[in-house]
């Protein structure tokens, strides 16, 4: 039996199977869907595409000069952390209403047609680490699986993973100071150590930390909740914690926010543009101009002679 698989076919299916494997390395990336599309716009109703932290993108949601406008707004989310209908409108076409949640771009290279493409940044839980097999520790990781939280179980030994939000001390004395050693080593800015309030200065006062490392602590762990239980006692943490987690940004792409593509505006038809290593140019004088596409790089190229195409 012969099987045909269709170009819009082939195209989803990588997209979906790109997307769970970054999911698994809990890698930050913007899924993009065309919901809406107006001839004679290229992209149709349910294509998709995947932009990632640099600002590449796999799958499709239009030509070069939409394409362009969703890796913007993409990043944006990226850093934002929430949804966003982007509305592209070709030059000279009617607003759609503004509305929270939705931005409105009139794309003047646009060959036609609007889209609406519906950006969803797909983000990794909180990954809490949880040291120690006793009553509190138990609590702690069955309560983060209700929070949604990823939780691992690497100290004592192991190299905690790349993303670890929180270390949970929960051992009562068992490899305490080398999981918390281990935890400010790795630059983890929130550890909880379970313990009362004269053992756990004894803890920090035995490992010799500076101040800025014991700000990093928090002990007796958890908020001040009058918890008695050990269930009570891990929902204390884990509020303590959720408190940290929810005072930063809402994600943290690989090598910061410097890591982000820079923006330029195209000086003719004022789109915000994306630098990429593709992306056109002209250096004018000394200086590099950016181009939401070919067409604005010549008309600008023609209107200063002097500019030197790159």
């Amino acid at each position: 039996m012969t099987v045909t698989v269709t170009v819009d076919e082939a195209v989803g299916g990588s997209v979906d199977e790109r997307a769970r494997e970054l999911a698994v390395r809990r890698v930050p990336f913007v899924h993009a869907r065309v919901v809406r599309a107006q001839a004679p716009a290229s992209a149709r109703a349910g294509d998709e595409a995947i932009v990632h932290g640099d600002g590449t993108i796999d799958g499709f949601v239009g030509g070069v000069c939409a394409e362009g406008s969703v890796r913007t707004a993409a990043l944006g989310v990226l850093r934002d952390g929430g949804p966003l209908l982007l509305r592209v409108l070709p030059e000279g076409e009617q607003d759609f209403p503004e509305a929270p949640g939705a931005q409105v771009v009139v794309n003047t290279c646009l060959s036609g047609g609007a889209l609406e493409i519906f950006l969803e940044p797909v983000l990794p839980p909180p990954l809490v680490e949880v040291v120690g097999r006793t009553p509190v520790a138990e609590a702690v990781v069955a309560l983060a699986g209700v929070l949604g939280w990823a939780v691992s179980r690497t100290l004592p030994g192991g190299s905690l993973p790349d993303g670890t939000a929180a270390v949970v001390v929960a051992g009562h004395g068992r490899d305490e100071n080398a999981s918390i050693r281990a935890a400010l080593d790795a630059g983890v800015d929130r550890i909880a150590l379970v313990a009362s309030r004269r053992r756990g200065a004894a803890v920090l006062d035995e490992l010799g930390l500076d101040e800025g490392e014991k700000a990093r602590i928090s002990t007796p762990a958890g908020l001040d909740i009058g918890a008695r239980t050990a269930p009570e006692v891990a929902l204390s943490i884990l509020a303590e914690l959720i408190e940290t987690v929810r005072a930063r940004p809402a994600v943290t792409v690989p090598g910061g926010p410097s890591a982000l593509p820079a923006e330029a505006k195209d000086p003719v038809c004022g789109m915000t543009v994306t630098v990429m290593p593709d992306t056109p140019r002209l250096t004018v004088g000394g200086a590099d101009v950016w181009f939401c596409c070919a067409h604005c790089r010549d008309t600008y190229a023609a209107q200063h002679a002097e500019g030197q195409v790159v």
